[in-house]
């Protein structure tokens, strides 16, 4: 038996794999003799590697992720130990393929297989001998392929060019391990005890800083003298790279050692300065004080300014803290520390200028009203934090402007959506470079007072992201207990927030969290019937487009029967972008025939519309006839309002199978099964034959398939329309209804109402039916928008049915 060498694992550079690793062997020429007489198998399982190359006789560690990959090494680890080991042409490939991995290779042998804590497998293998890939012969559940083993070519013994080609390597080995801190000095060890000259060049070759095509290219080299070469090439070019390396370090070294002695020396020529009786750049220390005279501090916040400044005085003006110090007192002094603007409580003032800019949003102007009541009456009140919620366009953000002029405040606004990092709230420690306050401290800054009205716009549309939580740093700032000392990592002092007046806006409030919602007091701000928004089109969008366009009311003339017909046929929207949009179109339409002096009609017309809108884009939803069974209008709720929604169902031979379509969600399917288990309990109540549910098939579909539907509140809709489709009865005309069922038969309450009955009556429709406990949503409405419907409240299903389903049966009713 041959005699062999060892090595402990850890000084082949595999520390953290098992601290009781055991010693592994470094090939000697016995041993390669040895595993050159050993048959290659005629197949072998082939473990692809990202990123690296293995080597005959050189021992690694590669961390298997791979569920095929963690497949091969547990079933070799209990057979033969011995896989064959391939590099993959393209690293990023996840599931390589024959055509993705290189043909040569090299036999393995498994060493350790170990378990780690984040669920992969670590394994020590060690090179043998070489082979090629002649037939991939199956690629699952791993990859195996049959196998030749290649032949390298050895230079003769005492070959003089080979090995002087050896020493060279063995030397520069020595000299790079020398010049490089990142490698442990047992490397030398090991280089040093290597007797093996093919082994030498293989475990020079497998640890030199190479790419892996690179390295592949050495591996297939079949002339050992050749493979011996090109390894020295490459170690030469690894040395030079190292010497400039170290070069260039020992250059930074001095230049850092120079910084440091003209910084001694700036010290000294201060102190020698102020023993002189002057005082290094005085004339910005000075300056800064001039500038504090002016404010009306409080002790703590003057006592803060004059340790700063000390601080900058002390300091170097050369240094770059110097400069981060300046832009810190310049903040310091900028900010409005206790300057307010003066209220202006003239409540019929207030009324006026929120009338003049928004049509409608009694609710929340009702709020400001109210809050400018009780601050006339006590001034030291807390301002209050305001969330307005509702669809896009109906005016939330604009409706900050108007709030701070109708109280005589300054307005600020940000934008959050998309924001993901913590630090844009709460401003960064101004000891990184670069560091800035917060843009809520940037605002107070730019406004001037503490007292502003602050528009945070969008705030549902906040991210998490790898620097912390932004909603998290609002807590503090949207709290009225807390927000009296809000703390700015930049500022590092805390600013009083309690007079300012933040107003949130967004369009959920499902992706808001739960603390930051409960810190807020929500007003919903519902979209516009049609004629709010001829009436919004009337005074606000069709004079600020002329305006803006150059023009004036004589120029151009809308009646209330067009924009009518704009609102209806070329938008479909709660707010009034979209309409603002469709009426720029025709004041472009009349600056052009102004601009090149052509005839048009001041007055526009319905055929005008047409000719510069086009034909109407948008389908205005009506109520469809009751003659066909199964047909059953809802009301439905969606970002941009309220819609209504038709939901058919039919029947088919078969043997009771229940089909839902139209691109439905979890919760909307589960109602639709909750219906048909709810009919086929009640089947005789209801005067249908039970036989039939195993006689026919049943299928719902809700029209527009490619749009997304989820919620509850289909409920009623579809179990009435189930009831059609099974007795083949009527509907009753022009109706329509929203609410949740259970399996007892029970009507719950759903949200959405006022979006919903909107909907209902654009459609045309005369009656809906709503859960009792909807009642008091009802009662919250406005009469105007009640006006011609006819509201029928249920609690049972039943009493849905009683009045939705007629004693008549369809037209083309079929005999079941």
């Amino acid at each position: 038996m041959a005699k062999t060498k060892f090595m402990n694992i850890d000084s082949l550079s595999l520390q953290g794999i098992d601290e009781d690793a055991e010693l592994i062997p470094l090939m000697t020429p016995e041993d390669e003799e040895e595993i050159n007489k050993e048959n290659l198998p005629e197949t072998l399982p082939i473990l692809p590697l990202r990123n690296t190359v293995l080597f005959p006789g050189v021992v690694i560690p590669i961390t298997a992720g791979r569920d095929a990959s963690i497949k091969l090494i547990n079933e070799a680890n209990n057979g033969s130990k011995i896989i064959g080991v391939v590099s993959q042409k393209d690293e990023e490939v996840e599931n390589p393929s024959a055509k993705d991995i290189n043909k040569v290779g090299v036999v393995a042998r498994i060493l350790r297989v170990l378990k780690m804590p984040d669920g992969n497998t670590t394994v020590i293998i060690q090179g043998k001998k070489r082979f090629q890939i002649t037939q991939v012969v199956t690629e699952e559940p791993y990859m195996n392929a049959t196998v030749a083993e290649i032949p390298e070519n050895r230079p003769e013994k005492g070959n003089a060019e080979f090995s002087a080609i050896i020493e060279s390597i063995k030397d520069l080995a020595l000299q790079i391990i020398k010049g490089s801190p990142n490698i442990p000095s047992e490397a030398s060890f090991a280089i040093k005890n290597i007797e093996s000259n093919s082994f030498l060049i293989n475990f020079v070759s497998s640890n030199m800083s190479l790419s892996v095509e690179e390295k592949q290219k050495l591996l297939e080299m079949n002339d050992l003298k050749e493979r011996a070469l090109a390894t020295l090439k490459h170690m030469n070019t690894e040395n030079q790279k190292l010497e400039l390396k170290n070069d260039i370090q020992s250059k930074v070294q001095s230049d850092m050692s120079q910084q440091q002695r003209e910084y001694f020396l700036h010290q000294q020529m201060k102190t020698i300065q102020e023993e002189l009786g002057g005082v290094s750049h005085e004339g910005e220390i000075e300056e800064l004080r001039e500038r504090a005279k002016s404010k009306k501090w409080d002790e703590d916040i003057q006592n803060h300014f004059e340790k700063e400044l000390s601080k900058m005085q002390r300091m170097n003006p050369q240094v770059a803290e110097y400069s981060i110090q300046r832009n810190y007192l310049d903040l310091f002094l900028d900010l409005p520390w206790n300057e307010f603007s003066k209220d202006k409580f003239d409540l019929k003032r207030a009324k006026r200028i929120l009338d003049r800019d928004h049509y409608g949003l009694d609710d929340v102007k009702r709020r400001i009203i109210e809050y400018l009541a009780v601050l006339k009456l006590r001034n030291d009140m807390k301002s209050p934090i305001l969330c307005l919620y509702g669809p896009p366009g109906v005016g939330k953000t604009s409706l900050g402007r108007s709030i701070a002029e109708a109280l005589g405040r300054e307005y600020v606004r940000i934008s959050l959506g998309g924001l993901r990092d913590e630090a844009e709230i709460r401003g960064h420690r101004k000891t990184y470079i670069g560091a800035m306050p917060g843009r809520i401290i940037q605002s107070l800054k730019k406004a001037g007072t503490s007292n502003p009205v602050f528009v945070l716009d969008e705030i549902d549309k906040l991210s998490i992201g790898n620097a912390g939580d932004p909603s998290s740093a609002l807590l503090e700032v949207l709290d009225p207990e807390q927000n009296s000392e809000f703390h700015d990592n930049f500022l590092e002092m805390g600013f009083d927030l309690s007079k300012v007046m933040f107003i949130a806006t967004c369009n959920s409030l499902s992706t808001i969290q739960p603390a930051l919602r409960d810190r807020m007091e929500v007003i919903n701000v519902t979209g516009y019937t049609i004629e709010e928004k001829v009436q919004i089109a009337k005074r606000h969008l069709l004079p600020k487009q002329l305006e803006e366009h150059g023009l004036n009311s004589e120029h151009l003339k809308i009646g209330k029967k067009q924009l009518e017909k704009i609102v209806e046929g070329y938008t479909r929207e709660s707010g009034v972008r979209g309409l603002e949009k469709q009426i720029a179109k025709v004041v472009r339409y009349a600056a052009k025939n102004i601009a090149m002096e052509e005839e048009y009609n001041i007055k526009i017309s319905n055929e005008d519309i047409i000719e510069i809108l086009g034909s109407p884009k948008m389908e205005r939803d009506k109520y469809e006839n009751n003659e066909v069974a199964g047909v059953v209008t809802g009301l439905a709720w969606t970002s941009v309002g309220g819609d209504i929604l038709f939901i058919e169902s039919i029947l088919s031979k078969g043997k009771g199978n229940l089909s839902i379509t139209g691109n439905l969600g979890k919760v909307m399917k589960e109602s639709a099964t909750i219906a048909m288990e709810y009919i086929k309990a009640n089947a005789e109540r209801l005067g249908i034959i039970p036989s039939i549910f195993d006689q026919y098939n049943v299928h719902i579909h809700v029209p527009e398939g490619a749009t997304p539907k989820d919620g509850p509140s289909a409920g009623i809709t579809m179990l009435t329309s189930l009831v059609s489709l099974f007795t083949q009865k009527k509907v009753k005309k022009s109706i329509a209804m929203t609410g949740e069922i259970t399996l007892r038969g029970k009507v719950l309450p759903v949200g959405g109402i006022k979006e919903k009955i909107l909907a209902a009556k654009r459609a045309r429709i005369k009656e809906i039916i709503l859960c009792e406990d909807n009642k008091r949503d009802i009662e919250e409405i406005k009469d105007e928008y009640l006006k011609g419907l006819t509201f029928h409240y249920v609690k049972e299903m039943s009493d849905v049915i009683d009045i939705a389903i007629l004693n008549e049966k369809v037209k083309y009713a079929k005999e079941l």
